[in-house]
């Protein structure tokens, strides 16, 4: 199987997380500036849920451009991903309707924790069922990114107790490591054959 199907169906569920996301920004009653102020919590944790989302879809797109084909066992990979992707609207409303408190961020970084996770196992999952002289594998290297991320996600979830802005640095400090694409991995794609419009 083509990897066109499993790329249409992520791209509708991540749709449908964006848009559960910004419907729990309640349009406030009144016409105030200070009915605002206490949405801002909510406003920063979807702006912030927004970014790691869109990093998924976009990292998600450039690693399917590098396969050839769709075992059953990536389709598998690949909803246990979404399983934690469609987790981040529960976890960001209430970490923002309680402004940021210990137990919801912890909560929050515990689905980044397992969301990354489960990106790693589905990148690895692709690697295996290409075999030997796996695109991917060639494009990732070293990962660096993907092997610090659980870390400092896990320092994030320790520092909740402690000092919750430590744990929203952290949290930042992630999506602004994997804002940019990885380069190599949209060289791979271009290089398959596999880039759009190829």
């Amino acid at each position: 199987m083509g990897t066109s199907r499993l790329e249409a169906f992520s791209d509708g569920v991540i749709a449908i997380i964006i848009t559960i996301m910004v419907l729990e920004m309640k349009v406030p009653h009144g016409a105030t500036l200070a009915i605002v102020v206490p949405l801002i919590p909510v406003f920063l944790s979807y702006v912030l849920s927004f970014v790691y989302v869109g990093i998924y879809w976009n990292n998600h797109h450039h690693m399917l451009k590098t396969c050839h084909r769709v075992t059953g066992s990536v389709l598998w990979a690949n909803l246990h991903l979404l399983f934690w992707l469609s987790l981040f609207p529960f976890a960001t409303g209430w970490m923002g309707e309680n402004h940021f408190a210990a137990v919801p961020t912890a909560l929050y970084g515990t689905f980044l924790f397992a969301a990354a996770i489960a990106y790693y196992i589905l990148q690895q999952t692709i690697i295996v069922s290409q075999g030997p002289g796996s695109a991917l594998q060639a494009a990732i290297g070293g990962d660096w990114k993907g092997k610090l991320s659980p870390v400092l996600y896990l320092c994030g979830i320790a520092s909740t107790f402690f000092w919750t802005w430590l744990a929203q640095l952290l949290y930042v400090t992630v999506a602004v490591i994997w804002l940019v694409p990885d380069r190599r991995l949209e060289r791979s794609s271009h290089a398959t054959g596999y880039a759009d419009g190829a």
